[in-house]
């Protein structure tokens, strides 16, 4: 097996590789001067399995599009199996054309992927109005969860602590996180009115006064959704908050307006950002040991 990566995930590209006993050989991508891509294996995969492990962030285009590359040059080369393992996987939540004209880019990215790949593994993928992968993925696909990695991380740091989830789409990771260290949580009710402004309103009510509120969200994007649920459990008498995210996008300025808010923010290191205090490593290793 050689374990390899496009730059976005070196780190735990490594660390998988130590825990796996298998070869780290890191690919050299570039650039020609009119900017076409370079790249290159440095080590020989004839007759192996090849695993890129790539989140697709930052620069979620060129992400796809080196993975793509990648992918087809170790099939070119003889590999015997490639297997894509993207910690985060970008482009799922365009799941469905809002307004017309517009592209589905989910099934765009699923279908180059189903071309070029014969596995995916991933960690908490946006599927949202999507069944599971499966609706857009032909090659066999593992979906893991770092939810038991974020509860075990909330036991042994915060005490008299609830769970919130922001909206709907993120109650199923904080119930279950809840459910793990068997505390209490409760859902907002989200109502958007463009992609920076939003307001909250606690569906199940639920006592925080005094209360350490962990916000649980699968992505971490302007941070305007986390801010709206702060001042909404502030108000509510929590004590200190505190934002955990699957994926730290942290666009536009997002730690930063999120730490003037007085939120602690902590990420798992999907994507590789100075937040970073889970480690999904243990999960994809062991998705990867039946590869071996």
């Amino acid at each position: 097996m050689i374990i390899t990566t496009c730059g976005n995930s070196t780190n735990i590209a490594r660390k998988v590789a130590k825990e796996l006993k298998a070869k780290f050989s890191p690919l050299a991508i570039g650039a020609f001067p009119d900017g076409d891509l370079y790249l290159k294996y440095n080590t020989e995969v004839k007759g192996q399995t090849v695993v890129i492990i790539q989140s697709f962030q930052p620069h979620p285009d060129q992400s796809l599009f080196d993975s793509i590359f990648a992918a087809e040059t170790a099939r070119d080369l003889g590999a015997k199996k490639v297997i894509l393992v993207a910690p985060y996987l970008a482009y799922m939540r365009q799941d469905k054309r809002f307004n017309p004209g517009e592209c589905v880019s989910s099934k765009v990215m699923a279908k180059l992927i189903n071309n070029s790949f014969d596995k995916l593994i991933t960690v908490d993928p946006h599927i949202h109005r999507y069944k599971s992968l499966k609706d857009i993925f032909t090659i066999p696909t593992i979906k893991l969860t770092s939810n038991p990695l974020i509860g075990e991380y909330v036991r042994r740091h915060f005490k008299k602590e609830v769970i919130i989830g922001p909206d709907w789409e993120s109650y199923q990771w904080a119930e279950d996180i809840a459910k793990h260290i068997h505390v209490h949580a409760t859902v907002l009710k989200k109502t958007r009115f463009n992609s920076r402004h939003v307001s909250v309103q606690m569906i199940h009510p639920i006592d925080v006064r005094g209360m350490n509120a962990v916000i649980v969200d699968d992505i971490i994007s302007t941070g305007h959704t986390i801010i709206e649920a702060a001042k909404d459990a502030r108000r509510k008498g929590a004590k200190k908050i505190y934002a955990i995210g699957v994926h730290g996008l942290l666009v536009e300025g997002a730690a930063e307006k999120l730490k003037k808010q007085g939120i602690d923010v902590i990420t798992t290191n999907c994507i590789e950002h100075p937040s970073n205090k889970i480690d999904v490593t243990p999960i994809l290793v062991e998705a990867l040991k039946k590869e071996k």
